[in-house]
């Protein structure tokens, strides 16, 4: 997707420049996400406590991950406007256990192998109201949140002994994370084709079966040397504390996700 809108970008070059405004009415951007998820949880089942667990050092699962990116921004109304992004995050790995760990009701022993995994779907929603939107700048209340789909799991390889393990020790969770914050956004143009934005958010609350308590940051730059494309780079950070209360298991979650994403935009 990225290769594609970069293509489209090039063969726009004959597009004279225009000053860029700080709101759009419609906004297509792909891109790449070099994302950072730091990850500890504990998973309670069959009435044992769960160990908490960082899913790095504990399992192995690396923090880093590269993503593809695709989001939309909408303005059907002069003040009002709508976003929505998606990307996914899966990884998998091996892992010798340094100490015994409990999870899901089932208890791994040190120096058993067990194969992890963590496969999260997130998807961003947003509404801004620009109460305020001037030539140059524009700022209003936002309401924002980012849905985390997880699915984690831990499958026994081979014993304490080192002997072949199976199925019945294999254990999955999942559940859907809901992560609001309220806040302020924030659009500037500084100079023709430049634009800065900024979007800050908190909120703590117990949403049904989640009980969590959400900090949110995004700053970004947008350059476009073209009358409707144009190039894009942000950062974002999103930290959340949550304890969950499925039907099938008991939990906490806590994990910072942060990292820098980069591509192409369309926009009128």
């Amino acid at each position: 997707m990225l290769r594609a809108a970069l293509a489209a970008t090039l063969l726009s070059s004959t597009l004279p420049a225009l000053a860029v405004e700080p709101l759009d009415t419609f906004s297509v951007k792909l891109g790449g996400y070099a994302s950072r998820f730091d990850t500890d949880v504990a998973v309670a089942g069959d009435g044992r406590e769960g160990t908490r667990i960082n899913l790095d050092s504990d399992l192995g699962l690396d923090q880093d991950n590269t993503l593809n990116l695709i989001g939309v921004t909408w303005r059907p109304f002069e003040h009002h406007e709508f976003g929505a992004a998606y990307y996914r995050d899966d990884v998998s790995a091996s892992k010798q256990l340094d100490r015994d760990i409990t999870f899901d009701g089932v208890t791994y022993q040190a120096s058993a192998t067990v194969r992890a995994h963590r496969d999260v779907d997130i998807y961003e929603l947003y509404y801004v109201w620009w109460a305020a939107s001037h030539d140059t700048w524009a700022l209003g209340p936002r309401l924002g949140v980012v849905w985390y789909s997880l699915d984690l799991g831990i499958d026994l390889q081979l014993d304490a002994n080192g002997n072949s393990a199976g199925a019945g020790f294999d254990r999955s969770v999942s559940g859907d994370v809901p992560a609001p914050a309220i806040g302020a956004g924030w659009r500037w143009t500084p100079a023709e084709d430049w634009r800065i934005s900024a979007d800050v958010g908190y909120f703590q609350a117990d949403i049904n079966d989640v009980d969590a308590d959400v900090t949110y940051g995004r700053v970004g730059v947008e350059w476009f040397p073209w009358q409707r494309f144009g190039f894009w780079v942000d950062v974002m950070a999103n930290k959340v504390n949550a304890d969950l209360r499925k039907n099938d298991f008991t939990g906490s979650l806590d994990f910072t996700q942060e990292g820098a994403r980069i591509g192409a935009v369309y926009r009128f």
